[in-house]
């Protein structure tokens, strides 16, 4: 078997788009817990424009190359079996499979080799394009609702960056599971409309056009809403998202795509007049047994909504590994809405 396989690779260790290459690298061993899996497709996420960068804290059992979800086929365990019967909720997992999956790196490339509590089979029903977009942003989701904010039916909820991938699948989360209402924010009004009329929440904002933390007011009679998911983070935000917040509210930031530093001078009241709690939060540096936790839950909750279509999976642009950099500038444009997905023959 050859020792070495093609993945991208990043000239100088880091750099802008054009520093990304195909490369032959050595051939990744899984170990006795993990599968190798040879790759069909692959997600992208901003996180890898930022590890691109040299900017994203990469987590130490991570390997250089870029890209945490995938799908693929299982070609060999690091036990050397033929059947893996430890691979979660789905049961049996077996060479060959049809399987896709969450990793802390590793994804571009023909093969990467993973945690079998970290694979799902792929259902029939879905293309492997639509699978390799799947558990970052799902499982991303259903963290910072469920283990993060609390969320529970009768709750209200903010998804900011409404056409994101995350909030594409947090908006939809929030509706079947009875939000009291859902609400978005994007700096285009087709994103917003996109959230509206394809995703279902109850309204949009145009963070370019409006002052949408009175608007949320307005929309919920002077309260607030009860959860907020932020990517933005720094910037006039943080502060809009403590006027749209309600009494005993969360707020979960995911990022900082707005920078890190508050405008001004910042006045701490407001934490206790609301009684409102501001969380930070991350899935990659998580540890491999609360990532097999979400993994379950997206298994039990998700997957048969994605089976019958009532999640809809939705995917901006496919294009070949080799136009990897055309991906990344789609990402960096921020004109996409869903998932930007490569693929490797």
């Amino acid at each position: 078997m050859a020792q070495t396989m093609r993945a991208v690779d990043i000239e100088g260790g880091k750099g802008p788009v054009s520093a990304l290459h195909i490369a032959d690298v050595p051939k990744p061993q899984p170990t006795k817990t993990q599968a190798l899996i040879k790759v069909k497709a692959f997600g992208l996420n901003r996180m890898d424009l930022l590890q691109r960068e040299g900017y994203y804290p990469v987590p130490p059992q991570a390997p250089k190359i870029l890209g945490v979800e995938f799908s693929g086929t299982i070609e060999s365990f690091g036990n050397g079996q033929q059947e893996y019967n430890e691979g979660g909720k789905e049961g049996t997992l077996k060479v060959g499979d049809e399987v896709f999956g969450l990793a802390y790196g590793g994804a571009y490339a023909e093969y990467i080799a993973v945690s079998t509590h970290m694979l799902v089979h792929k259902p029939k029903e879905l293309s492997w394009e639509q699978c390799a977009g799947i558990p970052e942003t799902w499982i991303t989701a259903t963290q910072a609702m469920y283990l993060v904010s609390k969320f529970e039916s009768g709750k209200s909820i903010l998804w900011h960056a409404g056409a994101s991938s995350v909030s594409i699948a947090g908006i939809q989360l929030s509706v079947a599971d009875n939000a009291s209402a859902v609400f978005a924010t994007a700096r285009q009004d087709e994103k917003c409309e996109f959230a509206v009329k394809t995703l279902g929440a109850k309204a949009a904002f145009n963070t370019q056009k409006q002052n949408w933390a009175e608007e949320i007011l307005k929309a919920t009679d002077g309260k607030g809403v009860d959860i907020i998911v932020d990517f933005i983070g720094g910037g006039p935000t943080f502060l809009q998202n403590l006027d749209a917040i309600a009494r005993d509210g969360v707020i979960v930031n995911l990022g900082l795509l707005g920078g890190s530093k508050v405008p001004g001078e910042f006045d701490m009241s407001v934490f206790l007049r609301k009684r409102c709690t501001f969380v930070g939060s991350s899935l990659r540096s998580r540890d491999e047994e609360y990532q097999g936790k979400l993994r379950d839950q997206l298994v039990e909750h998700a997957l048969p909504k994605f089976k019958d279509g009532s999640f809809k999976l939705i995917i901006d642009k496919v294009l070949p590994w080799e136009k990897v950099q055309e991906a990344h500038q789609l990402l960096e444009e921020n004109k996409t809405k869903g998932k930007v997905i490569c693929t490797i023959d």
